[in-house]
């Protein structure tokens, strides 16, 4: 490598994988990021380790899983818990013995007292600096007080979507014009509810023609108790397709709006600095009920809507372009990628694995043929689980109600619950195995007591 690598690394916050464009199933728009997908590698099996915000980017930053740093879920909502410390690692410093400058944009969610300076970067654009921005210019504007969202009057240009871009399109500039390498973190708080789209991205989408979820069809048989309370905790359990409809609507639009936004970060690079030696990389901490299931927000569940994340690197002439069908991780995986591709020492305390092998051959027998994903709690109290899925099955461990087992091959929309069905008692005992295995090598507290390991083990549950 004569030049070391530019990066931009663009991270959004509950984006559901199905609802982009490249992926073609539902109808949203999003010409820029189909075309960073066309040009770039995809990973249609990318995984958020623990899909709530907090714990998901404390571990991105320190590259070990949310249960060893004690950040379990949001600081700010719920009983209090440690943050991710500034004297932690942060991969973020490594980079400087590369001598990269380093800047970072927008939504945060490490530490309720310390930016992300504290953790390695030179420069920080926190959020409450758009606060002040919207205030200054268009103090009339009033947001929604409902999470169900509404039409912004925001004209686009004031919209935090574009006030983001436009951050980083300045700080691009100002790295490219020295002769150091660069990475900027680019963290757009969209399409998190509440959605509030701007024109024209607010009409682009009617609700008579967003179609209705596979999975609006739930009925909680056999379900855990908290997802049916959660219907009465958002106050939507009598909800219709009519009424979510709206709802879904706008999300598209936000992500339409979100797109745009970043088409122009991504075709305003080739003016500063040279595409072929910048690493562009897009992924979301995880996705967005948004009705599926006939829920809102996540907590509380591990369905494909919640865990399964968009994730694509893009490295023109480096990266051959493709889809790479492997499970992936994508916030604990990049860490010793990034690493890999700098020639940088990776930590052995990591608990991701380095993509490099992927991205050069996209089939690699020898891969991790699962993925383990964690819940701790928050919100409407504290419920604990932990999911491990394959190719074929996934098993949810719901250590305070009925776990979960579904076959994703005759069941992908998961709303048979098979915990029951004695045929599947041999596929049961072996996903429970191989769950204690790999939480345990992990270091995960909750495999450490006689009881849970009874419980996990030897199938001592209800």
């Amino acid at each position: 490598m004569d030049k070391l690598p530019n990066i931009l690394l663009i991270t959004v916050d509950q984006q559901r994988y199905d609802c982009l464009g490249f992926v073609k199933k539902y109808p949203v728009q999003t010409p820029h990021l189909n075309q960073l997908a066309a040009e770039g590698l995809c990973f249609s099996n990318a995984y958020s380790h623990l899909p709530v915000c907090g714990p998901a980017r404390q571990s991105f930053i320190n590259g070990r899983r949310p249960e060893c740093i004690g950040g379990l879920w949001n600081y700010s909502g719920g009983l209090k818990i440690p943050a991710l410390e500034p004297q932690e690692y942060s991969w973020a410093r490594s980079l400087k013995e590369k001598n990269y400058e380093t800047g970072y944009i927008g939504k945060w969610g490490v530490h309720p007292q310390y930016d992300a300076t504290f953790y390695g970067f030179d420069q920080c654009v926190q959020e409450k600096e758009y606060t002040q921005y919207l205030n200054e210019r268009y103090p009339e504007y009033s947001a929604s007080t409902s999470y169900f969202g509404k039409k912004s009057t925001l004209p686009l240009e004031y919209a935090k979507t574009h006030w983001t871009a436009e951050k980083a399109i300045t700080m691009m500039k100002e790295f490219s014009s020295k002769e150091a390498p660069w990475l900027i973190r680019v963290n757009f708080s969209e399409p998190h509810l509440p959605c509030e789209p701007s024109e024209p991205f607010s009409d682009w989408y009617h609700p008579d023609d967003v179609p209705m979820w596979p999975s609006f069809t739930e009925t909680f048989t056999n379900k855990p108790y908290i997802q049916k309370q959660q219907l009465h905790n958002w106050e939507v359990q009598d909800f219709t397709w009519e009424d979510w409809a709206p709802v879904v609507a706008r999300y598209y639009g936000i992500i339409s709006q979100l797109d745009d936004a970043i088409g122009r970060i991504l075709t305003s690079l080739p003016q500063f600095t040279d595409p072929s030696n910048t690493i562009v990389i897009y992924t979301s901490d995880h996705g967005d009920l948004c009705g599926g299931h006939r829920m809102m927000d996540k907590h509380y569940v591990m369905y494909e809507e919640v865990v399964k994340v968009p994730f694509i690197i893009s490295w023109a002439n480096t990266i051959k372009p493709g889809t790479c069908d492997q499970f992936v991780y994508n916030f604990l995986d990049l860490p010793p990628t990034i690493l890999e591709w700098l020639h940088l020492p990776i930590p052995s305390f990591f608990q991701g694995e380095s993509l490099v092998p992927l991205v050069e051959n996209h089939l690699m027998p020898d891969w991790r043929k699962e993925v383990i994903v964690t819940y701790n709690g928050q919100q409407f109290g504290l419920y604990t689980q932990r999911m491990i899925r394959t190719a074929r099955w996934k098993y949810v461990w719901n250590l305070t109600d009925v776990d979960e087992l579904y076959n994703l091959k005759s069941d992908p929309d998961e709303l048979i619950n098979l915990i029951y069905e004695s045929s599947h008692e041999n596929i049961l005992k072996k996903l429970r195995e191989t769950l204690f295995v790999e939480l345990d090598l992990q270091g995960d507290g909750i495999v450490k007591n006689q009881w849970m390991r009874n419980q996990l083990l030897n199938g001592n549950k209800l």
